[in-house]
């Protein structure tokens, strides 16, 4: 009888667990496996349009009532503030094509009046300022959102869903889903899908469960990656949620949508559509996303609490006609 020596078997041990988590990982992509069809039909199925009726321009917002903002309010305890936006950076970059321009009209040299001037240009849109969609930013089969035509946006801007339809501003119950800290990483790796199961495994990990009107913000860890292996195109490579997450989002009843990047698993894996969860949310559920927020602070002070909860205050400029607004969203404990 041929006797295999205890190195041996820990190595064949090692390789069947190896091989069983990549089983796993198949089966799990094999289940979430969607196409654009399926896509459509999700379309269907989590709208939220005629909801609030055929002329409501608000989406999900609507979810956002006085009895929330009363409870979000009292979600604080210490006053303890931290801003959820990414410093603007006005030099080019992979993941920057498009920086912030800031020219300086007049400056304290050689100037003998009391005040210094500016002004800024930004094309806020894409992969590194933070700002927040509005619902006229995708379109899907010549519509947006609660069926409005795509032709509602001309060159004089949105004449329907534009971004001063959230003049008053946002104050709800924030939550934060770190998946790097479910997963204990850093952060996640380019191109790592995001599934149902991961959030519902964070609800469970955290003790909390999102509610209707909340704003649920996704950490991929994107911040923290880039600063340990620099800037790269995340427009194409990107953590993200898959596909199969807008039923989530709908069961939840979600208000806002946000993360570190573009909430879209990129690429979404999905042939056809570059990015579902966009279409899925703006389109078919009118939530609004705040895309690139900085989620690096906010992950530290709500790990040191243990307090994944919290008060959201954002207010973008209410541009007549915008397709979005560049703003700094707060997190309050």
């Amino acid at each position: 009888m041929k006797i295999i020596s205890p190195v041996l078997l820990t190595l064949l041990a090692a390789f069947a667990v190896a091989g069983a988590l990549v089983s796993t990982g198949a089966t799990q992509d094999a289940k979430h496996k969607m196409t654009k069809e399926d896509v459509d039909r999700l379309m269907a199925e989590v709208s939220n349009w005629g909801r609030w009726g055929k002329e409501d321009q608000l989406g999900a917002i609507n979810l956002i009532t006085a009895a929330k903002r009363k409870q979000a309010a009292a979600l604080v305890k210490e006053g303890f503030s931290v801003s959820l936006a990414r410093d603007t950076e006005k030099e080019r970059a992979e993941d920057n094509p498009s920086p912030y321009e800031h020219t300086m009209t007049l400056s304290g040299v050689n100037n003998r009046g009391q005040f210094s001037l500016d002004a800024f240009r930004i094309s806020f849109h894409g992969y590194q300022h933070t700002h927040l969609d509005a619902l006229c930013h995708m379109f899907w089969n010549g519509k947006m959102y609660n069926g409005f035509s795509q032709e509602e946006v001309t060159q004089k801007g949105a004449a329907k869903l534009a971004i001063q339809n959230l003049k008053q501003g946002i104050f709800t119950r924030g939550v934060l889903m770190d998946i790097p800290q479910l997963k204990g990483v850093k952060y996640l790796e380019p191109g790592t899908p995001i599934y149902p199961e991961d959030l519902e495994a964070w609800e469970k990990k955290a003790g909390l469960k999102l509610t209707a009107g909340d704003a649920v913000f996704i950490r991929t860890g994107r911040w923290a990656r880039r600063a340990e292996k620099g800037a790269w195109d995340v427009s194409t490579n990107s953590a993200g949620l898959h596909a199969s997450c807008a039923k989530w989002l709908k069961a939840r009843d979600a208000a806002l949508l946000g993360s570190d990047a573009a909430s879209d698993l990129l690429p979404s894996g999905i042939e056809g559509l570059t990015h579902p969860i966009h279409q899925l949310t703006l389109v078919a559920l009118g939530v609004n996303i705040f895309d690139n927020c900085d989620l690096e602070a906010l992950s530290e002070a709500a790990a040191k609490r243990k307090r994944w909860e919290f008060l959201l205050t954002a207010a973008p400029i209410p541009l007549t006609g915008g397709t979005g607004s560049p703003l700094n969203p707060i997190a309050s404990f």
